[in-house]
């Protein structure tokens, strides 16, 4: 039984961009994450201890983007979606957007952002 843990607009402050003035203070990005895992033993047990804990999850997407630095947003995805694989051995495979929600373009919209997905390497 395959199992999908959620996080959806978790939000953080961290320094990441191409452009000079991007790279001069913190700014806010919005991440989801989408972890999939084998989710038998916890249907099963109803116990934390059998399935992904995703407060732990948006904790480590948390992490990366306040304390790492990269210029594009693939960069960035790709490294929260490697720390979920890295930091959550039951997690199989990590799907990450994130999303400039202030991004420096001349036209109005909302955000822009990437979607990286991650498997586990055997």
């Amino acid at each position: 039984m395959t199992g999908r843990i959620e996080i959806r607009d978790l939000r953080a402050f961290g320094v990441h961009g191409v452009l000079p003035h991007e790279r001069l203070r913190a700014q806010p990005f919005s991440v989801d994450v989408d972890a999939w895992f084998d989710a038998a033993g916890a249907a099963g047990s109803d116990a934390l201890c059998d399935t992904v804990d995703y407060g732990a999850v948006a904790s480590s997407a948390a992490d990366v983007v306040s304390h790492s630095s990269f210029a594009l947003l693939e960069a960035l995805a790709a490294a929260i979606a490697r720390r979920v694989l890295d930091e959550h051995p039951r997690v199989t495979r990590a799907e990450v957007v994130v999303r400039k929600v202030r991004p420096p373009v001349d036209v109005d919209v909302g955000s822009v952002g990437v979607r990286v997905a991650d498997e586990r390497r055997a």
